[in-house]
């Protein structure tokens, strides 16, 4: 019953979203603001609901290769360009968890929140595996990768447009960066060379963040003491 009545909503968002044509509309935005306050209403468990969507979870990784195909179009800019996407990449996957780190000590955060926080600008998956590696907690990882996800799928393209930012690679590397598989979505909605390299950004943030967490953990740990 849930799983039809996600398709259901999902495809109304997707409707509402092109009718309204604006950023802030973005289709996974309403259909958490319609599934949400249902599923409380109607006293559903999370566990229900997940169960009876497990087709669309699965389908989450089918969907991620199918990524591959932009990607591999692009290889000659990729060869040409492969020095200023991994600076990119490293750089932004460096500032993330930095950033992240400082603000969180900052507000005085605990040091489980900050282990959560470090993978929140990666892909789900990976991000609640550094953080449970870490000794966080993966649903409040998990919850960040989204917010984190939906800002940048709402708000990259009209900071592009202010900015006059049109070059497929600066736009694809950046939302790739920081908006992982709901900012790469977006920019496959809006042209294909951006989704190409959001997809690429995508994957080497993963593999900088799974490596220099622990790195960043242990400073986060140190500034904390």
């Amino acid at each position: 019953m849930w799983l039809l009545v996600t398709v259901v909503v999902f495809f109304f968002a997707r409707w509402v979203s092109r009718k309204c044509n604006t950023p802030i509309m973005n289709p996974l935005l309403i259909s958490m603001g319609i599934l949400i306050p249902v599923l409380i209403v109607c006293k559903v468990p999370y566990d229900t609901y997940y169960a009876d969507n497990t087709w669309i979870s699965f389908l989450l990784q089918p969907a991620v290769v199918a990524l591959a195909f932009p990607l591999y179009e692009q290889i000659p800019q990729i060869r040409a360009n492969w020095r200023i996407i991994m600076l990119a990449c490293g750089v932004g996957s460096v500032m993330s968890m930095f950033t992240a780190s400082v603000i969180a000590i900052y507000m005085q955060a605990d040091i489980g929140l900050i282990a959560s926080l470090l993978g929140k600008s990666v892909t789900t998956p990976i991000a609640m595996e550094v953080s449970s590696n870490l000794g966080g907690e993966p649903a409040i990882a998990a919850i960040l990768v989204l917010i984190v996800g939906l800002f940048g799928a709402i708000l990259a393209y009209p900071i592009y447009n202010l900015l006059n930012i049109t070059h497929p690679i600066a736009r694809g590397l950046t939302m790739g960066t920081v908006s992982h598989a709901l900012g790469t979505a977006t920019c496959a909605e809006k042209n294909s060379e951006d989704a190409a390299f959001s997809s690429l950004a995508l994957v080497l943030c993963g593999v900088f963040t799974s490596i220099l967490a622990p790195a960043f953990f242990a400073f986060a740990m140190w500034l904390h003491s």
